[in-house]
């Protein structure tokens, strides 16, 4: 075999594990890489999206979380909102990811946006959630749900693909695919438009069929990528 290597080809072991070995920025929430997060625990509780953990140093407990009290597990219930949550604690440093998805981390400081379940990687222990219906929705639609976070911590948001930050304001409300839209801020109206033609019939239920309508101001997260939630269980 050959002993020299070719550029762009293969890389040393050396090289190769200093381009990849983990990143020290000082954080206690960051990106070790644009698909995996890095939490790190001091006697703390976090809640991650379950089967989500990759790797962990240290003394750490994963335990099924709660569904947040009656009223909140009869929502949980009723709407299916929302992927299992894994409840960690203890100390050390977690790692995780989603299905190679790209993340991102957002710091709420007392705060609120609304994601969807399925784009929600982790938060901290320190912010409230709740489960809000959209006015307006049929059930044919997608996203009728959504996850309320607020308070003051951190977040961790998924994406298939580099996010997309539109603004809404008074005068221009934004239209948008439910399958698309990953989270918007508090301060937005969001109701759903349906179009429904014959060309609609034909083929799956799509953006074009019906759509997420924003009034007011603030900004909406959208995904170049159109996901379809697989059903899972309540957590």
């Amino acid at each position: 075999m050959p002993d020299t290597v070719s550029p762009g080809v293969a890389t040393t072991l050396n090289d190769f594990v200093a381009e990849h070995s983990q990143r020290e920025s000082g954080g206690t929430w960051q990106l070790e890489s644009n698909k995996m997060l890095e939490v790190h625990l001091n006697n703390e509780l976090v809640y991650t999206k379950m089967g989500s953990m990759v790797a962990y140093y240290g003394d750490m407990k994963f335990e099924r979380a709660s569904s947040g009290g009656v009223a909140k597990f009869v929502k949980k219930s009723m709407t299916g909102e929302g992927t299992s949550t894994t409840m960690v604690t203890g100390s050390g440093i977690l790692y995780c990811a989603d299905q190679g998805k790209e993340i991102s981390i957002v710091y709420l400081n007392n705060q609120t946006i609304f994601v969807n379940g399925t784009d929600l990687l982790a938060y901290s222990a320190s912010l409230e959630w709740d489960i809000v219906r959209t006015k307006g929705a049929g059930m044919m639609a997608g996203g009728l749900f959504s996850l309320k976070l607020t308070g003051t911590g951190f977040a961790a948001i998924t994406t298939h693909g580099k996010p997309m930050v539109l603004g809404v304001s008074p005068e221009v409300p934004l239209f948008a695919d439910p399958n698309a839209t990953v989270a918007w801020s508090e301060g937005l109206q969001m109701t759903f438009k349906a179009d429904m033609n014959l060309k609609t019939f034909v083929g799956r239920a799509s953006g074009e069929t019906f759509q997420m309508r924003f009034d007011g101001t603030g900004f909406v997260v959208l995904q170049p990528y159109e996901e379809i939630a697989a059903p899972t269980g309540n957590g």
